[in-house]
Parts: C-alpha cells; sequence; structure tokens
C-alpha cells in the first residue's frame, strides 16, 4: 500500500515548493496561543452608558452554556411533538367491530372505497350491491 501512494506521488510530480517543515504542527496550537495577546474584552465588559469598564458578570459567563441547554430543550420538545403528530394518526376501530377491523385490514377496501377519487353516489350504489344494512351501524 505504502509503495502505491509513493507510486501516485511520482507521478503527479508536484513540485512547486510548498512544503511544511517537519514538526511544524506538533506543538502549533501552543506556539499560536503564546503568540497571541490576551485582548481586553475577553475578561471586561464595557459599559456603554458612561464608557467605564466593568469586569464580566456572572451571566456573560455562564450565557453559552444556558443557550445550549435552551437548544438542546427545544430540541427535544420537537421530538415529542413529532412523536405526538405521529402516534394520532393511528386507526381506532369503536367498539372493537370485527367486520370493521376487517375492512380495514383489506387492502382492496381502502383502495375502493377510503381513498379520494371516489364519488359518494357511487360508493352509496356499491355498498347497497354488496347487501349493506344501514341498521347495522345503529350501535355507533
Amino acid at each position: 500500500m505504502k509503495e502505491n501512494i509513493d507510486d501516485i506521488l511520482e507521478k503527479a510530480a508536484r513540485r512547486d515548493g510548498m512544503l511544511t517543515p517537519e514538526g511544524y504542527f506538533d506543538d502549533f496550537a501552543r506556539r499560536m496561543e503564546a503568540s497571541l495577546p490576551v485582548q481586553p474584552w475577553e475578561t471586561e465588559m464595557r459599559d456603554t452608558r458612561e464608557g467605564r469598564v466593568m469586569p464580566a458578570g456572572f451571566w456573560q459567563k455562564v450565557r453559552p452554556y444556558v443557550y445550549l441547554a435552551a437548544m438542546f430543550a427545544g430540541v427535544w420538545c420537537m421530538m415529542n411533538m413529532f412523536d405526538m403528530i405521529r402516534s394520532s394518526g393511528d386507526v381506532t376501530i369503536p367498539g372493537n367491530n370485527a367486520i370493521l377491523a376487517e375492512a380495514i385490514a383489506d387492502d382492496s377496501f381502502i383502495s375502493d372505497y377510503c381513498m379520494d377519487g371516489m364519488e359518494p353516489d357511487d360508493l352509496y350504489n356499491d355498498l347497497y350491491e354488496e347487501g349493506f344494512q344501514p341498521a347495522s351501524l345503529k350501535n355507533f
């Protein structure tokens, strides 16, 4: 595998002088932090009304953590709402009616009678042709 990588680098033959010195990134973060001075705005807060400098208070220190907690609480609430919406779409059969349960389980019944596109008159005619008795629904 190593020889394949070397072979690809040789084929590319990109020699433009842009190389990093050995060990450059080993302690890069420490050197960068040492070279940057601490800015006054990192430790102080300026009162804009009177132009005086005030030390950072408790709220300035904990504000990012409070915002993070609020974000997670919002995500949790959103997931609960999605769960409630999803579970409310379940079909319930009143009175444990076996005939309705059988009809709902039948895909052809659902596609014929419950999908959009069927006119009510056609539905009534089909039900009467199959021997539907409206008196059987008086339990509902």
